[in-house]
């Protein structure tokens, strides 16, 4: 009993603190200086050569994290994105929250990269999910985890205008925008926030350029109280 109640504290602990708080991972950046950062998740699929060039229309640079099946499935693709500029980082092999994947997977999942052999490579959890293992499997590969402080939220069936609308009124300077490239309403979507960035003055970089800052305590229990609508 009690171990089986040490292991529900510690994967409880996992979600709490890694995911919904993200303490120690690597957030939005200075929120002193009006840029933002456009992340887009899973791919790169029949969406990417659309997203890319709403972003060159907007002459916006965004970073990529993709998966080991789907860089593997297109690679043209992944190196398209590369000579348009844009950031690789990764997001993974299987999609799948952390904590349904043994050690072993996880192992293999925080250590895969497109970009392996190269500095500053960054992670981000399929979900944002964390198993207790996550950070220490990330520390020994060498991996920062990559979360997002503002979602696009385009896996919901709502129109273009009101997922811009939403994600628009969480912005701020500094803030990593969550999107994925896949659904069919996202280049709808990016480019009603792309304008909507300009209009605010917020300049699109990538994440290596924002810089990501470091979420403390202060910030993470602000997320904490987002996540869990407190």
């Amino acid at each position: 009993m009690k171990a089986g109640t040490a292991l529900a504290a510690a994967v409880l602990a996992a979600d709490v603190l890694g995911r919904a708080a993200g303490w120690g991972a690597l957030g939005p950046g200075p929120r002193t200086r009006p840029r933002v950062a456009l992340t887009f998740d899973d791919g790169p699929g029949p969406r990417t050569l659309e997203l890319s060039a709403v972003l060159e229309r907007h002459g916006a640079p965004a970073t990529f994290f993709v998966t080991a099946p789907h860089t593997a499935a297109h690679p043209n693709l992944i190196q398209a994105l590369a000579d348009a500029g844009h950031e690789l980082e990764a997001h993974g092999i299987w999609h799948r929250p952390a904590l349904l994947l043994p050690p072993w997977m996880e192992w293999a999942q925080v250590r895969w990269h497109p970009r392996a052999g190269q500095p500053g490579l960054l992670f981000r959890p399929p979900y944002g999910g964390h198993s207790p293992f996550t950070r220490v499997l990330a520390r020994l590969a060498r991996r920062r985890i990559a979360l997002w402080d503002t979602e696009g939220r385009d896996w919901l069936d709502l129109p273009a205008t009101e997922l811009a609308r939403h994600t628009l009124e969480q912005v701020r300077s500094g803030s990593v925008i969550l999107l994925h490239d896949g659904p069919e309403v996202t280049p709808e979507l990016l480019d009603l926030i792309l304008h909507g960035l300009h209009e605010r003055g917020l300049t699109p970089v990538l994440l290596r350029d924002l810089p990501m800052q470091r979420i403390g305590v202060r910030a993470g229990l602000a997320r904490l109280r987002a996540s869990y609508g407190l």
